[in-house]
């Protein structure tokens, strides 16, 4: 296997890209959003967690991020993927959605071949980890970043929309505080 996209050094900067299995569009309702959006900020405040740039799109995050903790990246990655993965189906099962069912399955059939008894999957296995080594890659990847609802057509300005740093870069109040590179 592969480990050109681990993080080899956990406490460096990263470009990190998590989606979810199958590309499905999950984070298409507000309470999909703000668990996300939630468990971020969570990560911030109690685990060491700073990011330099984020976007939640309907099937993937988006990531410049740093973990001081102990285990950096590595740890702070299958932690979040874990507990956000869980979140996710809660809100599934007890909130009305009208694909409910079919996101269980699928969720259930995407983990049916792991070896460890888990009775789904939300994240696909594994993560996009760039290691940012210099400004113009780090400025580069924000850039990318914030581009990304622009690209999908969603808004026209990338600090238009809510699910991104662009409003922080923009110098207007964002979802999450985020470390600034100018």
């Amino acid at each position: 296997m592969s480990d050109k996209y681990f993080a080899r050094d956990p406490h460096e900067v990263y470009f990190i890209t998590m989606t979810d299995v199958g590309w499905i569009d999950i984070f298409t309702r507000k309470n999909q959003k703000i668990a996300i959006v939630e468990s971020l900020e969570y990560s911030q405040k109690n685990m060491g967690l700073e990011i330099f740039a984020w976007v939640l799109m309907s099937n993937h995050l988006h990531l410049v991020c740093r973990c001081n903790a102990v285990g950096g990246i590595p740890v702070w990655l299958r932690d979040f993927k874990k507990f956000t993965s869980k979140k996710v189906i809660e809100l599934i099962e007890s909130e009305p959605e009208s694909r409910g069912k079919w996101l269980l399955e699928l969720f259930g059939e995407s983990c049916a071949h792991l070896k460890r008894n888990q009775q789904f999957q939300v994240w696909q296995n594994g993560n996009h980890c760039i290691e940012i080594d210099n400004y113009n890659i780090l400025m580069q990847k924000i850039d990318y970043i914030h581009q990304n609802p622009v690209e999908a057509m969603i808004v026209v300005n990338p600090e238009d929309y809510l699910f991104s740093s662009a409003k922080n870069y923009a110098d207007m109040q964002g979802l999450l505080k985020v470390e600034l590179f100018r």
